[in-house]
């Protein structure tokens, strides 16, 4: 009876694995470009899986969660202003009924940072939340870090 038992635990848990596949709509990838001695550009892109979205880092309160960047501190560097994206998709979304700003396919989000040191490594962490038309995946946190020769 026990090994009869164990076998139809496992046939039922590898069918449910099955079907639990994780999804993961967006990837990231980063890379610097020295724009001066001083200065570097820090560019942080998410490729997007076909009929999913994230959000900008520009959405107003009572909507999703939009896309943020925090910067670990160090010596080496300082942010220069905000970091900035492309213009954004905007667009009625029933869901959080309000107008949502989101990007599909690819975006590639820029932070400009002043060099205190000839090379560094940039570190941090992305937070971003994303949806297709039929569901939204919980918010998800990313760490990179960008080597800045």
């Amino acid at each position: 009876m026990k090994k009869i038992t164990l076998i139809l635990s496992m046939v039922l848990f590898t069918i449910a694995g099955a079907f639990a596949q994780i999804e993961k709509p967006v990837t990231w990838a980063y890379s610097a470009k020295k724009v001066s001695k001083t200065e570097a550009i820090i560019y942080l892109k998410a490729t997007i899986d076909d009929r999913w979205h994230i959000y900008s880092q520009n959405v107003k309160d009572g909507g999703p969660v939009k896309t943020t960047f925090t910067f670990a501190p160090s010596k080496d560097f300082s942010l220069v202003g905000k970091t900035i994206e492309p213009k954004a998709i905007v667009k009625y979304e029933s869901t959080f009924k309000m107008n949502v700003s989101y990007f599909e396919k690819s975006v590639i989000f820029q932070q400009k940072i002043k060099l205190n040191k000839a090379t560094t490594v940039v570190k941090g962490v992305v937070e971003f939340m994303v949806c297709n038309d039929k569901q939204c995946l919980p918010p998800e946190e990313v760490e990179f870090s960008v080597p800045v020769k």
